[in-house]
């Protein structure tokens, strides 16, 4: 896993219009925690931080605590966004310690072409990151999954992958990536359809209430 470099800064403004003018000036708001670690307010700005959030790649993060000579080796935990905007509103740094497992969610990264496709299949990725437990040494950036050999009906489950000095918590009966068949959609029977043998209805107009009254009054003059 490449490891790459942040500088924060330690954050006073921790209620909600303070952490919204942070935003304002394009800075987000955190916190960086961990194992035998104080929880420490931090704030980064978002240029910097964004190349950790845009990504499906796992990076260590060399941590830089401005005005400090702290220095701290993590990994980007989680991210809160804005439902609407999608925007960044708050990130974890979860603090890493050598020879002390983490668990983590990994990208998963699709390689290879699948024969199955040429088939007429569709290729089907169903999950796209999987949950492991490994030591900081051991964090894969991402896991690859190789589909060279996938025909039409086939997939590679959880318990296909063997990845050295992780362990993998996911469903292993669950399917990572898989070949299907197109389904057909059926056009609903519109019911318009005419029997060729039925005859045509006939409708015949009858005589409305005056026509009636006028006959019986020409009746009565005969008489």
């Amino acid at each position: 896993m490449s490891e790459l470099k942040l500088t924060v800064a330690k954050r006073e403004k921790t209620t909600g219009s303070g952490l919204n003018q942070l935003r304002k000036e394009g800075k987000i708001p955190g916190v960086f925690y961990g194992t035998g670690e104080n929880n420490i307010p931090i704030v980064a700005n978002f240029l910097d931080l964004r190349q950790f959030i845009y990504t499906s790649e796992s990076h260590i993060i060399d941590l830089n605590i401005d005005g400090t000579n702290e220095k701290h080796s993590c990994i980007l935990k989680d991210v809160q966004f804005d439902p609407v905007k999608d925007t960044p509103l708050h990130f974890d740094l979860l603090a890493l310690h050598k020879g002390q497992k983490i668990k983590i969610e990994v990208g998963v990264h699709i390689v290879g072409n699948a024969p199955g496709i040429k088939e007429g299949g569709i290729l089907q990725h169903s999950l796209h990151k999987l949950d492991i437990e490994c030591l900081p040494s051991d964090i894969p950036s991402h896991i690859d999954v190789d589909v060279s050999e996938l025909n039409l009906g086939d997939a590679i489950k959880v318990a296909d992958l063997k990845l050295e000095n992780v362990t993998i918590f996911n469903d292993e009966n669950a399917a990572i990536v898989s070949v299907v068949a197109p389904k057909i959609v059926e056009e609903p029977e519109t019911g318009e359809e005419e029997d060729e043998d039925a005859e045509p209805e006939v409708i015949g107009k009858g005589k409305s209430d005056d026509e009636g009254d006028e006959s019986e009054e020409k009746s009565e003059d005969k008489e």
